[in-house]
């Protein structure tokens, strides 16, 4: 579909381009036959060889200045033409690729909803089938339960992205104890990883702010998850949330691959998932970072991807 309209529209273009430059050739042309017959016509209508020179040097002078304008009209509408056409171009290479980061995103959708969906079905079926002891079906349990969370996450990220992008997604802002909000959705959320020390909290008691309840912890868990999901198997996180400046300073530190510099802004546009192959092969709908960015900007809180040395990023939020 884009190849046959890039290719209709570059056909059309390059026709256009070459009709108005055989037009202005014509065109010059044209004005340098009616100057050759002035001429003719000035030096038949006197006799005073100093007046048909005057006559003459004054066609000539138009005939330059008619050049110089034909010429330079044609090369700003050239110009124009070809800056619109470079707009064109741009805009249907941007639709093209969104094209296929939509594409993209509705087979990794496909594929997150079906695979908690499967997992859960399956277990309930193991459960209905055969007569296990009671630890078994308590794990069997846990698991369908981790499952159908994990669905329902998505779930929320899709209606929320769907929100943003229809600009339906608005605020209830409150005084709120941000230290306590934070530290109570990696618990709620993450508590596995915790018990495991695989991921660290170190936040100053007491901090307030003034944001959304609702919003905020979508932040929290979408770098936190993001970060999970790029450290592979050597997880290892760092939340950091500490005053600087009398405003609130959050950290979501990671030691996994790290982000090129040249993806630490187009990371945050909807549908981006990064280019390296190593990174690709991980699950995820390129729309978890989006929606943090867009609740970061409801807020007016300012987020920053950067590198964590020896390895792996940070995500820097400065409220």
């Amino acid at each position: 579909m884009f190849k046959r309209t890039t290719f209709i529209f570059t056909i059309l273009v390059a026709y256009i381009v070459l009709q108005f430059l055989w037009w202005e050739i014509l065109l010059v042309r044209q004005s340098d036959t009616i100057i050759a017959l002035k001429q003719n016509i000035a030096a038949l209508s006197s006799s005073d060889d100093s007046i048909i020179i005057r006559d003459i040097a004054d066609l000539q002078n138009k005939k330059t200045i008619r050049l110089y304008m034909i010429v330079g009209e044609g090369t700003v509408f050239l110009i124009i033409l070809l800056f619109g056409v470079f707009q064109v171009r741009k805009s249907i290479r941007k639709e093209k690729e969104l094209a296929a980061q939509k594409n993209n995103f509705i087979l990794s959708v496909s594929h997150e909803l079906k695979t908690p969906i499967a997992a859960t079905k399956l277990q309930l079926q193991t459960l209905l089938k055969h007569d296990l002891e009671r630890d078994k079906q308590k794990e069997l349990l846990n698991n369908a339960l981790n499952e159908t969370s994990r669905l329902h996450k998505l779930v929320d990220n899709v209606l929320m992205a769907n929100q943003i992008e229809n600009k339906n997604l608005s605020t209830q802002k409150e005084n709120l104890n941000l230290s306590a909000l934070v530290e109570d959705t990696v618990k709620r959320y993450f508590s596995e990883q915790l018990e495991h020390k695989t991921i660290t909290l170190n936040i100053e008691p007491n901090i307030t702010y003034f944001g959304d309840k609702e919003l905020l912890p979508s932040i929290v868990i979408n770098l936190i998850e993001n970060a999970i999901k790029y450290s592979f198997e050597a997880v290892c996180i760092a939340v950091v949330l500490k005053l600087v400046n009398q405003k609130p300073l959050l950290e979501i530190k990671d030691t996994g691959c790290g982000i090129p510099d040249a993806e630490k802004e187009t990371i945050f546009h909807k549908f981006y998932r990064s280019g390296s192959e190593h990174t690709r092969k991980t699950k995820g709908t390129g729309i978890g970072l989006y929606i943090v960015k867009s609740i970061c900007d409801l807020h007016g809180i300012q987020i920053k991807a950067l590198d964590h040395n020896p390895q792996g990023s940070i995500f820097q939020l400065q409220f």
